[in-house]
């Protein structure tokens, strides 16, 4: 990797860090390797790749040139030690999760999580016999203390929650899982390193849906696994107990209990599931994130700027953005966002879903999609989209209020924007009936 000093701004490592000139052609943007695997010179240097006494590349599948300067990357800007790349954001917190649980293990996770984040823990992991419980609050470490078991293994939560705009207290929760012997993994996905490091603050793992923020043009999916190389791994038995792949040694004696859980995890769970990211995705999440800083700082600074419009407007009953005074963790967000709350919020109009539906059909500048992250801004209804598949009462604990609609904020004028969102909410307030004389 270059060399690329800590004391280096956070635009300066996400241009230059995990990249150099390609040895072979002298080309600086970091070539597409597609191919699925990759020839070794002799009997001899193919034994000693499957055998790890070569670094050289064996198979995409287990890792790319492409793909290596990306995890290079996204590790220098999240602070961290080692970088997993994978196809999705989706693979990424499965893999990550599955990189730590087994069967008879307990998750303790955040009642405010993403619906396909929830589903997964519930349904997917649930067959697989590891149970969840959600903290309601995931605002009070208490409640994250008193949710723990014998068999806890994992707290899992999202650094600016979906589509509430709560931010987790990094700090508090961590203290609390540590207290235990437990790793937090935490989803930056809507912070992005520009906006928070997680790992700084106490988190062990982070994990990202690259499609996003990272790669920033609704064009590729990807996803990421980030680890700290502060936890010690050596509580988890799978982890001290000898590995077939290691000729009978355990991961914490291969490679020492900071790093035992990202070996691991990279050449058990992610090689064997094989949620590969496509080499061109890689590139393209690359490009995106040479541009991060500029247009996480102009969308979060435009979130803001329509979030305190919205929230003065009579047609709505309440905004969603930590960058209100009113909102339940804008101290946190003040203390561990400094740059701002993200892009994405939602709001609550006051004609409930009627309303909501007549303001989405009614856009022309937001794009109805159900993505964020993308330079084009976007537009929802979770009630009926992302939440559609929890009961009514659900829904309602949760805050995904019938007249609630989430907002993805991209890279246009903000007076565009608000142009549209006025014509938007003329719509919601029906016309009134002729008077009959």
């Amino acid at each position: 990797m270059p060399h690329v000093p800590s004391q280096h701004g956070f635009a300066t490592q996400q241009v230059h860090a995990g990249s150099s000139p390609d040895p072979a052609t002298g080309s600086r943007v970091t070539p597409v390797h597609l191919t699925a695997g990759f020839v070794f010179d002799d009997f001899e240097q193919a034994r000693a790749r499957f055998a790890g006494e070569d670094d050289g590349y064996v198979y995409t599948r287990m890792a790319n040139p492409t793909t290596t300067a990306l995890e290079q990357r996204l590790a220098v800007l999240e602070h961290g030690s080692d970088a997993i790349v994978v196809g999705t954001g989706q693979a990424a917190i499965t893999v990550a999760l599955l990189g730590v649980l087994g069967a008879g293990d307990h998750v303790v996770a955040a009642g405010d999580l993403y619906e396909g984040s929830r589903g997964l823990l519930v349904d997917n992991f649930g067959r697989l016999g590891i149970t969840v419980d959600f903290v309601a609050d995931s605002t009070d470490p208490a409640a994250w203390e008193a949710a723990v078991r014998p068999e806890t293994r994992v707290f899992f939560a999202e650094s600016i929650a979906n589509p509430k705009n709560v931010v987790l207290d990094v700090p508090a929760v961590a203290a609390v899982a540590h207290r235990h012997g437990i790793p937090l993994v935490v989803d930056n996905t809507f912070a992005t390193p520009y906006l928070l490091h997680p790992l700084d603050h106490g988190a062990d793992v982070v994990v990202h849906s690259a499609s996003k923020f990272l790669a920033g043009h609704g064009a590729a999916l990807g996803g990421a696994i980030v680890t700290g190389g502060s936890f010690d791994w050596s509580g988890f038995d799978h982890l001290t107990a000898p590995a077939n792949v290691l000729a009978g040694v355990s991961w914490v004696e291969a490679h020492g209990p900071r790093r035992a859980y990202v070996e691991h995890t990279r050449a058990v769970v992610a090689s064997r599931f094989g949620p590969t990211i496509s080499p061109f995705n890689a590139f393209l999440v690359q490009q995106g994130l040479e541009t991060l800083s500029l247009r996480v700082a102009r969308q979060t600074s435009t979130a803001l700027e329509l979030a305190r419009w919205l929230a003065a407007r009579p047609e709505v009953v309440s905004v969603d953005h930590a960058g209100l005074p009113g909102h339940g963790t804008s101290a946190v967000a003040q203390r561990l966002l400094p740059r701002g709350s993200g892009a994405v919020f939602s709001f609550t109009l006051e004609g409930g879903r009627a309303a909501a539906q007549r303001f989405v059909d009614a856009v022309e500048l937001f794009t109805r999609m159900t993505h964020v992250g993308d330079v084009r801004s976007l537009v929802i209804h979770p009630g009926s989209t992302t939440h559609a598949h929890r009961t009514e009462a659900e829904r309602l604990a949760a805050g995904i209020w019938p007249g609630l609609v989430r907002l993805s904020i991209g890279l246009e004028e903000p007076e565009d924007l608000l142009a549209d969102l006025e014509l938007a909410l003329a719509a919601t307030v029906p016309a009134e009936l002729p008077v009959a004389v």
